[in-house]
Parts: C-alpha cells; structure tokens; sequence
C-alpha cells in the first residue's frame, strides 16, 4: 500500500477511535508506520490528512449505503437491507461520531464531508420513499424527506443510545422500531 493511503487509512481509523484533537501527527505516523517526512511529503498538516481521511470515509460510507439502497426488492426492503446490515455498533458512525466533535464542525473544511454524506443519505432514502409511494407499495401521506430524516436520526441515534448502555440492543431496538414504523406504512 502506499504511503499517501497508509497515512489516510491511520488518520480514518484514529479519527473514528480518538477523535480530532485525540489525534495527534505523531499517533498517526507510528499507526501507519511512517515518519514525519513522509507525512510533511504528502500533506502540509494533520488538518490536510483529516480532510483526505474523512473524504474518504464519506466515500466508504456512501457506497456501502448506496450498494444497500440500490438491492433488490421494494422500497420498505432496501431501507429494510440499509436498516439491518451488519454494522461495528458499538463504535458508532465513522462520521456521526464527527459530527459530534466540536473540532471537526468548527472547520468548513472537515464539517463539509459529514454534512454531505448525511445529505446524501437522506436525499437517496427519501427517493426511495417517493419511489415506494409511486409503486403503490407505502401509502401517499408519509413525507418522504421527513421519513428519511427519521431513518437516519434512529440509526445516529441508535448507536449513541448502544455505546452509552456498551450494549447493541438499543441499536437494535431503534431499527427494530423503525421498520415497525415503516412496515406500518406500506400499503395494501
């Protein structure tokens, strides 16, 4: 692997288990195994290599949901495949748990990539729900952008909710809830 993706690879994994100011250069270099030059080589700063990392795990991220949402089925079965993928819960969102450092949002340049992903999301699950609507699968009078911003805010907050318990279940709870909600909605 190269070094510009071990250095990336690093800062995405400390910045998911640490934080932004958790994150030092030096943590960094002895996580990817490379010195300080090599760093100073390929990014003028930890802010540089944060950014390429969290665009990074904002690519990830995407295609990861957009391979869920895309499946066969109906629209309540992607946002169901979405929902239920197997997921590190107790860990948390690579980038809700951005959205929660202070550091993170106080910079446009590292805040840009979480808004987006999270934009993204809900403007893909909220076509789904239009999509569903369209099909005659989900009844007409569910907002489909108030839907989806629910969908996202049960899985953010599904795993704030399992890693203060240190258990999965409240996670599983949230989507377990959710799909209730959404199933509750399907027409026929």
């Amino acid at each position: 692997m190269a070094t510009q993706d071990r250095l990336i690879e690093s800062t995405q994994e400390l910045l998911w288990e640490r934080g932004y100011v958790g994150t030092s250069p030096k943590a960094i270099q002895q996580h990817a195994g490379v010195g300080q030059g090599s760093m100073y080589h390929h990014f003028t700063g930890k802010p540089d290599l944060a950014a390429a990392a969290l665009r990074r795990s904002a690519e990830q991220m995407r295609a990861v949901a957009a391979a869920d949402l895309a499946g066969p089925g109906t629209a309540y079965d992607r946002i169901a495949a979405y929902l239920l993928r197997e997921r590190e819960v107790l860990r948390g969102c690579r980038m809700g748990r951005m959205a929660q450092d202070p550091d993170v949002i106080a910079d446009p340049r590292l805040r840009t990539p979480v808004a987006e992903t999270f934009d993204w999301l809900r403007g893909r699950i909220a076509e789904l729900v239009a999509e569903g609507q369209a099909a005659g699968e989900l009844v007409g009078g569910v907002d489909p952008v108030d839907t989806a911003a629910a969908v996202v805010a049960v899985v953010q907050g599904g795993y704030v909710l399992a890693r203060a318990a240190g258990d999965a279940e409240p996670f599983e709870q949230a989507v377990r809830g959710a799909l209730g909600l959404l199933a509750a909605h399907r027409a026929g």
